[in-house]
């Protein structure tokens, strides 16, 4: 899925930390170790204990971009589980609309349902969120901004919504993943979760921290309505 219609402004994560201020971040600080971020993004799908139970074993925090309906009112239990775990739960809207094609009500309402919902589930609601397709504009970031969220888009992604064969999703991100990177993956195609523990020791093997997205951009919190990209 590529990213289109992305009008605004955006902040590098090197951009994000070099302006704050505050001591460096625990359990790593991003301004000096080789971080990189992975993000799983339309779940939680059928396959997501499984991609948990690889992350766990593997000592590896990942940024979930929710997807309200059929997947976080279908899978509560997972969505549980991804907070007490220590991921990163975030938003990823309600029924994946190009949020530029639709009125600023329908915006707002796709964001605030899926809110509500893991707010419901973890007693938090999410601070993150990322813009179907990566399609944001002027209005998007307004209404973001009033709801508390900050935008996420990425740096690599494997297309995994178009290739079954996890050879080739691994290799598509190993080679573009890179310092500060965001990978974007899903947990919802047969071909993703198997790739991933090829990916993480590789990434390890060359130096890499893994990261949540909020550990990526600290000492600086992310600010609502921004929109952050390597």
């Amino acid at each position: 899925m590529a990213v289109g219609g992305c009008s605004v402004d955006t902040v590098a994560p090197a951009d994000a930390r070099g302006d704050a201020k505050g001591e460096a971040p625990r359990p790593v600080d991003c301004r000096e170790a080789r971080c990189i971020a992975l993000t799983f993004d339309a779940g939680p799908g059928k396959d997501t204990p499984e991609l948990l139970d690889i992350l766990r074993a593997k000592k590896v925090p990942a940024t979930f971009f929710l997807l309200g309906s059929k997947h976080v009112d279908r899978y509560p239990d997972v969505v549980r589980r991804i907070a007490a775990e220590g991921h990163e739960v975030a938003n990823h809207t309600w029924t994946h609309p190009d949020l530029t094609d639709i009125e600023p009500h329908e915006i707002r309402e796709e964001l605030q349902r899926t809110q509500d919902a893991v707010e419901r589930l973890t007693g938090r609601k999410p601070t993150l969120m990322r813009p179907p397709q990566g399609r944001t504009d002027e209005t998007v970031s307004e209404i973001c901004r009033e709801l508390g969220l900050s935008q996420v888009l990425w740096s690599v992604t494997a297309k995994d919504y178009a290739t079954t064969d996890s050879d080739l999703i691994r290799e598509r991100t190993l080679k573009g993943a890179d310092r500060d990177g965001i990978i974007l993956l899903h947990d919802i195609y047969d071909g993703t979760v198997p790739a991933v523990p090829g990916i993480i020791d590789e990434l390890k093997e060359r130096g890499f921290t893994f990261v949540t997205v909020p550990q990526l951009l600290a000492p600086a919190t992310p600010e609502p309505g921004e929109v952050y990209r390597p």
